[in-house]
């Protein structure tokens, strides 16, 4: 640690009161903040509990310890520890609806919810590849206009939605892409065209912004429209 002269970092009032009491003596001055845990200033330990907390999602969905010691790149008795851990925290419990997912994006963990659905529920692992990057900013959950979204390219079927996908909190949000200042809804395609044919104007979604460029362009021409939903 450098030494620096009192002299030229304190006020003279202050420096004559610092004298009074420890006059040539080395004097150690915390930063003032409050002592914080292991990983806490840098994230690492929020980022190992949201891992933790996917390993056990992905577990009770049927992944096994072996295929998650292979995805994570740990070994199997590393898995086990984190599934049978005792010390869990505040887990949140995966499911394939809203109000699973709005719990997810009220912790700030929507990312983490939607690989769960496109791996888990979905078992669609391109879609996983192409929705999970580091430069995506994802928002959520909102009320989207589903009148953004033109059906020209998507396949218009007597009974195009899924059994399981019905409108309401059991249903799981729709999860739109924003590029080239159009939207998109390219994993769930069924599903948005039967919400069109039910006439619904406006659906639960998460909004996938593909880049720092299209954040900005969402923003300036969607940025103040949208109504966020934090509760179901």
């Amino acid at each position: 640690m450098k030494y620096e002269n009192a002299s030229g970092i304190l006020p003279k009032e202050l420096l004559r009161e610092v004298q009074k009491y420890a006059a040539g003596k080395l004097l150690y001055i915390p930063s003032g903040e409050e002592k914080r845990g292991w990983g806490e200033t840098t994230g690492y330990r929020e980022q190992l509990q949201k891992r933790n907390r996917m390993i056990r999602n992905k577990y009770a969905h049927g992944l096994t310890v072996s295929e998650l010691a292979d995805e994570y790149f740990l070994s199997l008795d590393s898995i086990k520890k984190i599934i049978y851990s005792k010390d869990n925290g505040e887990d949140l419990t995966y499911s394939p609806t809203l109000e699973s997912a709005v719990h997810y994006a009220n912790a700030g963990m929507i990312e983490e919810w939607i690989q769960c659905y496109l791996q888990l529920t979905r078992r669609a692992v391109s879609a996983v590849h192409d929705l999970m990057n580091e430069d995506f900013v994802y928002l959520g959950i909102v009320k989207f206009p589903l009148r953004l979204i033109r059906l020209d390219d998507y396949d218009m079927g007597e009974n195009p939605a899924d059994e399981s996908e019905e409108n309401g909190p059991a249903s799981p949000p729709l999860i739109i892409e924003y590029g080239e200042g159009k939207f998109y809804c390219t994993a769930q395609q069924k599903f948005l065209v039967s919400l069109k044919q039910r006439k619904i104007n406006a659906y639960p979604s998460v909004i996938v912004l593909k880049g720092n460029s299209e954040y900005k362009r969402f923003m300036k021409y969607y940025g103040n429209i949208f109504i966020y939903v934090d509760k179901v």
